[in-house]
């Protein structure tokens, strides 16, 4: 069980088409929170999109997007990363400016840092990092962090936790999918005691040039592989009122003491409590149990996920989403979800982590 980020997309390249009217232009400023003076060369991208740009001299950006929502990022050396939620309704705001402020570390937290920090962390943690953040997938051996120096790690012996953080993004070069990312990783953590792995980030995705047919052909196969049945596929199932026609099935899942039912529900919609707002094209659900069983229909799980956890079904993709309680679910339309804070997942998509993850605006030929 983990707490996601989740993960969504943009591809500019052949795999992908878009008409030009299912876009937005978003434009604005950044600036020193100190100085209110522009920055030049600040870094602004929408989350585990392929788009990103730089501030021109003035400091300023645009971006053109897919319709739909995405956590827009704003980071600048030695500055503090700023997140801002977007949709297409901020393309009317011509005069949108960012305030970024300068880090500010304290000698106790360098002190602190210091004092728990692994020196040959690396090589004591190193593979096991990559396991719980690359993760154990058949794309996982086909992808590789190309500065691993960049990690450093700290082991907290009271609390039986061990914390990765990095100097520098994470160049992530994905062979399986034709992606290189450069991943901000905000912080890993693992508790030793439940045993549970949480990570959260900001990746930038960047097409790679194929070098023949066959590999162009593998690609585009390999992410049709990675979309179906993946969360953003639910999601946009959700969101088009398609999911018995995209291969998923809800299943409500009641807690009696320790005992799970899983209970069948004729209408889907009506389960969750589906609303879609007219003017901002918003879907809201909040599902009648705070525990939702999805299962993917289409798909077996994986060979190699069915040796690892021994007890998963055979003929299903089975993942449980476990809502917080009195929390809604916000879907835009290109899958893109929030609070994503208030979703914890387990079970299939838990098992699909950094390698297997396509940009947000990913759309299936």
């Amino acid at each position: 069980m983990k707490k996601i980020i989740p993960f969504f997309y943009i591809l500019l390249a052949s795999f992908c088409t878009t008409a030009q009217t299912d876009n937005y232009l978003i434009t604005g400023k950044v600036m020193d929170a100190a100085t209110q003076l522009p920055l030049q060369g600040a870094s602004v991208f929408a989350q585990n999109t392929t788009l990103g740009t730089a501030t021109d001299q003035q400091g300023s950006f645009t971006l053109r997007l897919l319709n739909g929502g995405y956590d827009l990022i704003i980071t600048f050396t030695g500055y503090q990363t700023v997140t801002r939620r977007i949709s297409a309704a901020d393309a009317l705001d011509k005069n949108m400016v960012i305030v970024i402020s300068q880090n500010e570390k304290s000698l106790g937290d360098v002190v602190i840092k210091s004092s728990n920090e692994v020196k040959d962390g690396l090589e004591k943690y190193g593979s096991f990092f990559v396991e719980n953040f690359i993760g154990k997938t058949p794309n996982s051996s086909q992808c590789t962090i190309k500065n691993m120096d960049a990690l450093k790690f700290y082991y907290y012996k009271k609390k039986n936790r061990l914390k990765v953080l990095a100097t520098a993004p994470l160049e992530i070069e994905n062979l399986a999918l034709g992606y290189t990312i450069k991943y901000t990783l905000d912080s890993f953590t693992h508790e030793y005691a439940s045993e549970l792995s949480t990570y959260s980030g900001y990746p930038l995705f960047n097409n790679m040039q194929p070098v023949d047919e066959a590999q162009k052909t593998n690609w585009h196969n390999n992410r049709l592989k990675a979309y179906h049945g993946s969360m953003v596929h639910f999601m946009r199932s959700v969101y088009n009122k398609k999911i018995k026609e995209e291969g998923f099935e809800i299943q409500l899942v009641a807690k009696n003491n320790d005992a799970e039912t899983a209970i069948t529900v004729a209408d889907f919609y009506d389960a969750l409590n589906y609303k879609k707002t007219d003017s901002t094209q918003l879907v809201e659900i909040m599902p009648n149990q705070q525990n939702l069983a999805v299962l993917y229909t289409k798909e077996a799980p994986d060979a190699l996920y069915i040796s690892q956890t021994g007890d998963a079904p055979r003929k299903f993709q089975l993942s449980v989403l476990i809502i917080a309680p009195e929390a809604s679910i916000g879907i835009e339309q290109n899958g893109y979800f929030f609070d994503q804070n208030d979703i914890t997942i387990n079970g299939y998509w838990t098992w699909q982590k950094v390698a297997d993850v396509l940009p947000y605006d990913f759309i299936p030929q």
